[in-house]
């Protein structure tokens, strides 16, 4: 019997947690695997990304065993990233020039930060906080500054706040709503929870709409703009804002994408195309992205068992969340 030719575009979390469980129900030998892992650097560990500001090293947080791949003859393409997808004939091509024939077909492009349009949000010494190399910028960039604010005071953007104290950074939390994790708290947690955020050192400024920014200051190297007519000088800024689906390589090739983005799946995370599937950050079921890394998880394993002629159905997932302070 031939093998399946299967492509995975994602090398993230998701991406490579499809691959473990489809290795734990499978033998690799049935499959022919191509991996485009658009970053440097294969899989790792992005929950606990905070840790490398402390402790850990980039070779610590891999999830990938060393020889993993190897062994199971799946082909990595690093720092190669998919730029088309021709549904008609089954190939990919990539940043590389290289064309990948696919069978099946799994969307693990995860998402991208977003940053509100603030006027001069997209100047130097202004950071998301996403990846291994964001958090390279921003530890060089602590090492000439002095104070560093964080825009969004949601899991994520609390998180960010809690390096920054780490490197010695004056920090200061902007957020536009009127708590802290608004999404996930009510009044009283939040309150709470800004207590004992303020407990560490860490200030915070709820109800803040910041409308510039600003490459001067007196004592520092931007100042930032409120629309209350006040202001913060801060030498750098990290933006924790919310994030948008990857899904313009589905628009492009003519997938169903969702009113609000992400790429539509049905509960076996098929998508408008049969022989694709999307998992992850990328996708949209019932009209909701998640942005968190169990219900990718979730979706992978659907997709495999799919895949592999079982019976399972992605029937949403638990929301629930840790923060990581580090205190």
């Amino acid at each position: 019997m031939s093998k399946v030719r299967l492509a995975i575009i994602g090398n993230g979390m998701v991406g490579h947690r499809f691959i473990e469980d489809l290795l734990d129900k499978s033998d690799a030998a049935n499959f022919d695997i191509t991996v485009f892992c658009e970053e440097p650097r294969i899989a790792y560990d992005r929950v606990h990304l905070s840790s490398y500001f402390s402790h850990h090293t980039a070779e610590e947080l891999s999830l990938v065993r060393e020889g993993f791949y190897e062994k199971h003859g799946i082909k990595v393409l690093v720092g190669e990233r998919a730029i088309t997808i021709n549904r008609q004939e089954k190939v990919i091509h990539s940043s590389a020039g290289r064309t990948v024939f696919y069978d099946k077909l799994i969307m693990a492009t995860g998402s991208y930060p977003w940053i509100p349009p603030i006027k001069g949000s997209d100047t130097q010494d202004c950071f998301v906080y996403r990846t291994i190399e964001d958090l390279n910028a921003i530890e060089s960039c602590a090492r000439r500054s002095k104070r560093g604010a964080v825009v969004g005071g949601g899991l994520l953007g609390l998180e960010a706040a809690g390096a920054l104290k780490n490197l010695g950074i004056e920090t200061h939390v902007i957020e536009f709503a009127p708590m802290l994790m608004a999404e996930q708290l009510d009044q009283m947690g939040g309150e709470q929870l800004r207590r004992k955020i303020e407990s560490m050192g860490v200030r915070v400024h709820t109800q803040q709409n910041t409308l510039e920014i600003v490459q001067e200051g007196v004592e520092a190297r931007k100042t930032m703009r409120f629309a209350d007519g006040s202001e913060l000088e801060v030498d750098f800024i990290v933006f924790s804002t919310g994030i948008r689906p990857r899904d313009k390589l589905a628009t492009q090739c003519g997938l169903d994408v969702a009113p609000r983005g992400g790429i539509v799946i049905n509960d076996s995370c098929q998508t408008s195309d049969p022989d694709i599937y999307a998992i992850g950050e990328c996708a949209s079921w019932n009209n909701r992205v998640f942005g968190l890394v169990a219900p990718g998880y979730k979706m992978a394993q659907v997709a495999v068992d799919h895949i592999l002629g079982s019976e399972n159905a992605f029937e949403g997932a638990d929301l629930s969340a840790k923060l990581k302070l580090l205190a």
